[in-house]
């Protein structure tokens, strides 16, 4: 369980810069929940599904990370 903490997080780091917009934010999510399900030995798929949706979901809320941008 511990490897494959570490392993998502040195994959996840070059995600860090590019949390600018909901797309982003709910690809990352979606990472972080399929990682914490298959590490609780849980569903993968709902998961993800969940992760992304509370990724995308933070766009407006102020949780320290940059505001998104609607366009560039």
């Amino acid at each position: 369980m511990h490897k494959t903490l570490v392993l998502f997080a040195l994959l996840t780091l070059p995600l860090s810069g590019c949390l600018q917009d909901p797309a982003s934010r709910g690809l990352a999510g979606a990472a972080a929940g399929a990682a914490i399900a298959d590490a609780m030995d849980e569903n993968i798929l709902a998961g993800a599904a969940l992760g992304g949706l509370a990724g995308a979901a933070t766009c407006g809320i102020e949780v320290g990370l940059p505001a998104c941008q609607t366009g560039y």
